[in-house]
């Protein structure tokens, strides 16, 4: 029996995943963790801990280092939300272009009107919230993942014109792209070209403060920024001063400052959300059920699917009895490993090994059941994180 913990209020329907026989929910000492914002310590990754699942995208909540030197997997789930943010963008880009914000101020000042008095005030204001339409805009898209290649679907559909910049897409990604979008060699091309620019990015050391004065200085006249993706990507500080001098015509984020607070309360040029992205109950239902599958089919087989620390990693079982084995990833470790398990006098049915940056996950299938002495001579070897016996 596996053991999980949940360290947020996860959606019922994901955890109908972790309902049956196999799986128990415990306090403490788990096998896998599946949380979404908590902020977890290194010290919380106990010794019995494989695995932890964030059910949403963001992991920057998660001590990613820590977990890797100690073997554990790390999971998001990209994709899940990605209806939802998506949604969410295109609403910033009408909140900063309409007036509506603005429209919909002016008409709460109007309670004590009649009738008349309020249809002709309505009428006498409407030319002070006049905007422009999406259509025919170009709309620059940082990241052309999950959440990216949606968006740009939708505002081609708006009659928008897209621009994408994202020098690791992966094939699947862009295979969902329009091939309408035209992709930019540059950041700092894409942000000459548009109207609007939303970012799609996670906060990692390489995208931290990705726009700052000096990436600020390419954007277009007037252009509106949408970041709603992670607050540390956009310099608040360097954003202020661009709308300060009208460089910069808007800024949508769900990430507030007390700078950008302030402003909000005094200019209209700054739209301030909560962190609403995920927030819809067809979100939090599909990052349930996502995270709470591949923690399950991790702890059962050793598959791994969006890992943010490990390789991608399935073979099908060939025998009952299965090893997963995680080390670093160092020069003869695969002959170290099997050279073990043949002293041991199994055979190996078939063997996958997969390997990210410095830490490699291997699946062995043998034809009998390792022994408590093989794992532990396995544990001992230089460079192993851990080792796991699957057997069936």
């Amino acid at each position: 029996m596996y053991k999980y913990q949940t360290l947020n209020n996860i959606a019922p329907e994901g955890l109908e995943v972790l309902s049956n026989q196999k799986y128990a929910e415990v306090s403490e000492n788990p096998d896998g963790l599946l949380l979404r914002s908590h902020k977890l310590l290194e010290s919380d990754l106990g010794e019995n801990l494989v695995c932890v699942a964030r059910a949403g995208a963001g992991t920057n909540n998660i001590p990613i280092k820590d977990a890797t030197k100690k073997g554990i997997v790390v999971f998001n789930t990209p994709g899940a939300n990605a209806n939802a943010v998506k949604e969410l963008v295109i609403c910033g880009m009408l909140l900063s272009s309409r007036g509506i914000i603005e429209g919909i101020d002016f008409s709460k000042t109007l309670e004590s009107k009649d009738a008349d008095s309020l249809n002709t005030a309505m009428e006498m204001q409407k030319k002070s919230f006049a905007g422009n339409e999406l259509a025919g805009k170009t709309l620059g898209i940082v990241g052309l993942g999950a959440i990216g290649s949606m968006l740009a679907q939708a505002a081609q559909t708006l009659g928008m014109n897209i621009v994408g910049y994202d020098p690791h897409i992966s094939i699947e990604a862009a295979w969902r792209l329009p091939r309408e979008v035209q992709k930019a060699d540059s950041m700092e091309s894409l942000l000459g070209q548009a109207d609007y620019v939303s970012l799609h990015v996670p906060l990692v050391e390489a995208t931290t403060n990705l726009i700052n004065a000096s990436t600020l200085k390419h954007f277009k006249e007037g252009a509106k920024l949408i970041n709603l993706s992670r607050g540390g990507i956009v310099n608040s500080d360097d954003v202020m001063i661009e709308l300060e001098s009208g460089k910069l015509g808007k800024f949508v984020t769900d990430f507030p400052t007390p700078e950008l607070v302030t402003r909000s309360s005094t200019k209209n040029d700054v739209i301030l959300l909560p962190h609403l992205g995920a927030s819809t109950k067809e979100a939090e239902i599909n990052c349930a059920v996502m995270a709470a599958n591949q923690m399950a089919n991790y702890l059962n087989d050793g598959t791994i699917i969006n890992s943010v620390n490990f390789p991608m990693v399935s073979q099908a079982r060939s025998t009952n009895y299965r090893l997963i084995v995680i080390n670093h990833n160092e020069p003869g470790m695969i002959s170290k490993i099997t050279d073990s398990i043949a002293a041991s006098n199994i055979n190996i049915a078939d063997m996958t090994n997969k390997s990210r940056e410095n830490i490699a996950i291997n699946i062995i299938d043998l034809e009998n059941s390792a022994s408590a002495d093989l794992i532990n001579e396995l544990r001992s070897l230089e460079h192993v994180l851990m080792v796991r016996s699957l057997d069936i």
